[in-house]
């Protein structure tokens, strides 16, 4: 090119037509014609969402600098290895061909994403179903046995041959009555629902509430019922501590009505067990009932499949690395499959067994450590084995980017402020909140009014209400069951409110009742318009008046106070009497045009379409902030 001349390859040249091309450029072409037509692009076919920013450039023949700075001015900050979601790529087209209009076409093609759907459901269609064991999750009020009756359990269900016991924690063990084996999830209840339930993750198939005969329910069992109903796991009562004098198994069988479980002894649905975790009385009856309730359940996996599971815990290992505890759910997960978990990969180097023991391979309803990760995956994530590790790589690297560029985050939370818009767009049926308060009077009042708000268009669902500060556990309820938290009185703690504001929880305070109702009754109608207040930014004195032709009224001004900012509202007061409430359209220092003036400096103001300034006037400048 820098010769002047391009040359053909395609076509062999006699020795005359060399010299021609090489010594003479050619005349044919006028001076600064381009050699090569411009192609003109006015549709572009998109295959992936989001868009790296690099294709969004091949394909609309716009410069990665140009993208990147439209994005600026658009709000949104990347570089030219970001990404953006297919909307924002319209946006950015249409923002830079406006003379020749590019309409842009998303035409997915098939993600890894999709391929691993479809290799799950090719593995649901293939049947060969066997019955597994039952997973079971521990719940209920502290102090009332949880742990007594889990180590009974663990003390006396383990074979003869595994008289050891457990020797490594990995957050789950299978016992064995009668040779029918029961998997315990030893992970606090509440997570167990809770953060694998958030992530999609269906981890539990039977709960045991634990309740002391003594004490009757408290809050925390109030809410291990909520959560295990959120979850649709169905509920097993063991009434403990009956070996005490003070033991009262007929109140506890009175509570438990008032909480939506009807005992099985009056014609319900909820077996209920007496026991006793410190002598062991009652502890095999629960355990046949678990088997019993297993067997109506009918739960089977298919144990030839490729395996699929849950993450239970995460953690790091000084002799093993990263080692995760995976709930093997359906399939067979053996040494050196390919897994991934998240955006976590790895294939499997190690397993180890509840007992310590290294095991080759692991079927359905199987808690097992594993090593061989790349990077810790995350409690609740749900692991897969795919057929190779590119493929789990280069899956992995989808979610990356997927998760990049997904705006805020908000793991579908419902915000009261969005709620009209999620329900005129179908998205949202039912309304759910969790109420807490200060005193159980004013919890059944604030249950009460709101629990009326329904109409026909979207039912209020009251799914938790506890008297005590908001705490983590409500917060991950919240999560779980996509719902918003009512304080009434009450404040949450510094673990709660971390994990609020990093889940994207919508938390609302009161202290007068009806504030409540009208807040939740205006966002159901759709009514609920954000709050502003007002903050002043300064003032400043008009001294001189300039009347420019073709521009307007320019007032010559002192700022006395603050700070006057171009663009800010502004009220014009003379003689202490608000005249007039528009904009600052212009602002000017000397001959310059600037955003903003301190105090004690000249400035020339131009309100926007109000020409009647006078001397002596007083502009003050504010601006409105969303509460």
């Amino acid at each position: 090119m820098k010769r002047g001349y391009i040359v053909d390859e395609t076509r062999a040249m006699t020795d005359d037509e060399d010299f021609k091309w090489r010594g003479h450029k050619s005349g044919n072409k006028q001076k600064g014609q381009s050699s090569q037509n411009t192609i003109v692009i006015d549709h572009a076919i998109i295959t992936t969402d989001p868009v790296p920013i690099k294709v969004l450039s091949e394909k609309i023949g716009k410069t990665g600098a140009e993208i990147i700075s439209t994005l600026f001015l658009l709000g949104i900050i990347k570089n030219i290895n970001g990404s953006i979601d297919f909307e924002t790529a319209e946006l950015v087209t249409a923002e830079l061909s406006k003379d020749h209009p590019i309409t842009l076409e998303l035409r997915p093609e098939s993600t890894y994403e999709d391929e691993l759907n479809k290799m799950r459901e090719d593995n649901i269609a293939k049947g060969g179903l066997v019955t597994r064991p039952p997973v079971v999750c521990i719940m209920g009020h502290v102090d009332h046995g949880k742990t007594s009756l889990l180590d009974y359990i663990r003390k006396s269900n383990v074979t003869s041959g595994e008289a050891g016991g457990i020797t490594q924690h990995i957050g789950g063990y299978t016992i064995s009555l009668n040779g029918n084996p029961i998997t315990f999830l030893d992970t606090p209840g509440h997570e167990a629902f809770t953060t694998m339930r958030a992530r999609g993750a269906q981890a539990t198939d039977i709960a045991i509430l634990v309740v002391a005969a003594d004490d009757g329910i408290m809050p925390q069992t109030i809410e291990a019922i909520n959560h295990a109903r959120q979850a649709n796991v169905p509920i097993i009562v063991a009434c403990n501590k009956i070996d005490k004098v003070s033991a009262n198994p007929d109140r506890v069988l009175n509570q438990l009505t008032e909480h939506g479980l009807l005992p099985e002894i009056w014609g319900g649905e909820t077996p209920v067990v007496n026991v006793s975790a410190k002598m062991g009385t009652g502890v095999e009856e629960l355990l046949e009932n678990v088997l019993i309730l297993a067997e109506l359940r009918e739960l089977k996996a298919n144990p030839k499949l490729t395996a699929r599971g849950t993450i239970i815990e995460a953690r790091m290992d000084k002799g093993l690395g990263k080692i995760a505890t995976v709930l093997v759910q359906s399939g067979t997960l053996c040494c050196g499959d390919d897994m991934i978990a998240g955006t976590a990969t790895g294939r499997v180097k190690v397993m180890i067994d509840d007992k310590g023991k290294q095991v080759k391979k692991a079927g359905p309803s199987i808690p097992v450590s594993v090593t061989g990760w790349d990077e810790l995956p995350e409690a609740g994530d749900i692991m897969d084995v795919v057929e190779s590790d590119r493929f789990a790589r280069d899956l992995a690297a989808e979610r990356k980017l997927k998760l990049a560029t997904k705006k805020d985050d908000s793991s579908g939370a419902v915000n009261l402020d969005d709620l009209f818009d999620k329900i005129s767009k179908g998205e949202l049926k039912t309304v759910k909140l969790i109420i807490k308060a200060d005193v159980q009077g004013s919890l059944e009042a604030v249950k009460q009014s709101l629990g009326k708000l329904g109409n026909e268009e979207v039912n209020i669902e009251i799914i938790h209400g506890g008297v005590g500060a908001i705490n983590e556990s409500d917060v991950s309820l919240a999560d779980t069951a996509k719902a918003i938290i009512i304080g009434f009185n009450v404040r949450p703690d510094a673990n709660a409110k971390s994990l609020a504001s990093q889940r994207k929880i919508d938390i609302r305070f009161y202290n007068v009742i009806y504030k409540a109702i009208e807040d939740i009754e205006a966002a159901v109608k759709g009514l609920l318009a954000p709050k502003y207040k007002e903050v002043v930014l300064g003032s400043a004195d008009v001294r001189e008046i300039f009347k420019i032709s073709g521009v307007g009224t320019i007032a010559g001004c002192h700022c006395t106070d603050g700070k006057i900012v171009r663009g800010a509202r502004a009220r014009l007061i003379r003689n202490g009497k608000v005249e007039t409430d528009t904009e600052i359209a212009s602002l000017r220092h000397g001959k310059d045009d600037v955003k903003e003036i301190a105090r004690n400096y000249d400035c020339g103001i131009m309100l926007l379409n109000y020409p009647d300034v006078k001397v002596d006037d007083v502009i003050e400048a504010y601006q409105l902030e969303q509460i």
